[in-house]
């Protein structure tokens, strides 16, 4: 149990020392990762959709 204990006390003076960013950078952050997630999510769906068609001309031949 004390095993346990001092090895959560380590990790809480860890945590202490991390540089955590501003509040101003992680939306920042994030929104670029969320554009970039849509544009490809975008890009995938497109990819998709033009192989599903040419597969099924493929077919229908």
């Amino acid at each position: 149990m004390n095993k346990i204990f001092s090895y959560f006390s380590e990790v809480l003076i860890e945590l202490k020392k991390v540089s955590w960013p501003k509040r101003n950078e992680v939306i920042q952050l994030l929104s670029l990762v969320l554009v970039i997630s849509a544009i490809v999510a975008i890009f995938i769906g497109i990819v998709d959709f033009g192989l599903t068609k040419a597969l099924e001309n493929l077919v229908a031949r």
